[in-house]
């Protein structure tokens, strides 16, 4: 004989779910809080663009902070304890509002992800290198992955040319660009197979001057590391590229978090600013 549950148990259930739910998700963004705060203030302290990278990690943190309100929200339900009617009505919205907001976070992060594991770069004449803001007047790790990818590419198409995207110099005047230049010389990359543009403040400013010189109709293979290989691609195509063929470069596991996150709050100022 089939035994039923009556509504309380059932309710209780619910409730339970609930509330192992709403303590996991709280567990989870207070230690990718932790983590942010553990990884970024040392990247900030040695980064060239400090504001910019000080600017994102607020953001960052803010947008932990809204995350942990709806988590506590779902472990409280505290947006709808009021009996009144109307307080009632506006803690749904607010709810819903949030798990909306959520939702669209989630795709954002989805489509970053995926975007990094799109490898089609056939062969091309024109390889864009996009640069990274230095460190110490150093490249990055994930610097370095991208122009390892980079002279791979040319190894197997020796007739491409790199076009070595980064402006934003150091104290002592030396541009990303310049310093992704002397690397790959250092690696035996012939001179005649680099095009230097090292003008660029931002990666939309980079395709907007790499159009300059550039068939924006021909092939052209973008490479830059696996997290930002979405948004370089749709930055592309705003600078008017037709033919854009992806080569990700692997990234740096420590950073792969934040750096993901950063993708998405610029994902998210773009749909704001409508870009």
């Amino acid at each position: 004989m089939i035994r039923e549950e009556n509504p309380a148990q059932e309710k209780h259930k619910r409730t339970t779910a609930r509330r192992i739910t709403g303590d996991v998700l709280i567990l989870l963004i207070l230690l990718f809080a932790a983590y942010l705060c553990a990884v970024m203030p040392p990247r900030i302290h040695a980064v060239v663009l400090q504001d910019a990278y000080r600017k994102i990690f607020y953001y960052q943190l803010i947008l932990c902070g809204g995350l942990l309100l709806l988590a506590l929200d779902l472990r409280f339900a505290f947006l709808t304890k009021s009996r009144a009617r109307l307080p009632h009505i506006a803690g749904w919205i607010l709810r819903l509002a949030g798990m909306a907001f959520a939702l669209l976070l989630l795709f954002f992060c989805g489509r970053a992800v995926t975007g990094g594991l799109i490898h089609n770069a056939e062969e091309a004449e024109n390889v864009i290198v996009l640069g990274m803001a230095l460190e110490k007047g150093q490249p990055t790790a994930d610097l370095l992955l991208r122009l390892n990818t980079a002279r791979q590419y040319l190894e197997a198409h020796p007739q491409a040319k790199l076009i070595l995207s980064g402006g934003n110099p150091d104290k002592t005047g030396v541009t990303e660009a310049a310093v992704m230049q002397a690397l790959l010389l250092s690696h035996g990359v012939p001179p005649d197979c680099l095009i230097l543009e090292d003008q660029a403040p931002s990666t939309r400013e980079n395709f907007l001057h790499a159009a300059e010189i550039l068939d924006t109709d021909a092939p052209v293979v973008i490479v830059s590391s696996n997290y930002h290989m979405d948004r370089a691609v749709k930055m592309a195509r705003a600078a008017g590229f037709t033919h854009i063929m992806r080569l990700p470069a692997p990234s740096e596991p420590l950073y792969y978090g934040a750096n993901i996150t950063r993708e998405i709050l610029l994902d998210l100022r773009g749909l704001i600013l409508g870009r």
